[in-house]
């Protein structure tokens, strides 16, 4: 199953890099069980290939873009700083058109409001970060934001049949992406993954 992260400039470092780690270290316990790794996870720019500099200035060299992106099982959108990408009509075109063909598409943290940016998310039960709920409520009434949960699932507004999935804030798209994992693999992987990364994860 192929996964697409979104990177851009100012993207929280976990946000990104927590889901990257729980799908690289699912395919790590699959080879010490001796079966084909589950995932192929990609890195995808907001523009053309090249250098992306995370929140706080961790640099990512990103080797493929929007425009290279090959069909995805997965789109997962993180957080961080997401002005440029909401106001970037390129960038949310693409995501609006990958989510009508991609059957799973998630949001870490302030990733939702490029979701809703791009109106894969209009009126489903949604979370983002503690520190970002009223503005999502302020920008997007007719969504049902909700508090004090790790992550929510819904249906997509663009995809008949699409799961939409967005999680709370920073360290909550680990807890996501581990239930990703039982999703589309299994409970027992994922349960794998989690003591592998020594977390305790918040079902």
């Amino acid at each position: 199953m192929r996964i697409g992260i979104l990177v851009f400039d100012d993207v929280e470092v976990l946000d990104a890099c927590g889901p990257f780690e729980v799908f690289s270290v699912a395919n790590r316990l699959a080879g010490k069980a001796g079966r084909p790794a589950p995932f192929e996870v990609l890195l995808i720019a907001d523009g053309p290939p090249g250098l992306v500099r995370a929140r706080g200035g961790l640099p990512l060299q990103v080797g493929l873009g929007i425009a290279e992106a090959p069909a995805l099982d997965l789109l997962l959108v993180p957080g961080g700083v997401t002005d440029a990408v909401e106001a970037d009509p390129e960038v949310v075109g693409w995501v609006t058109e990958r989510a009508r063909d991609t059957p799973y598409v998630a949001s870490v943290c302030t990733g939702a409001f490029v979701l809703a940016r791009a109106g894969v998310i209009t009126d489903q039960r949604v979370t983002t970060h503690w520190d970002d709920l009223a503005a999502l409520r302020s920008r997007w009434p007719s969504l049902e934001v909700v508090e004090d949960v790790r992550w929510v699932h819904a249906s997509s507004a663009v995809r008949s049949g699409g799961q939409v999935y967005t999680s709370a804030g920073i360290s909550a798209g680990i807890d996501l992406a581990l239930h990703l994992v039982e999703v589309l693999v299994d409970r027992d992987t994922a349960l794998g993954t989690a003591r592998l990364m020594d977390y305790a994860w918040a079902e």
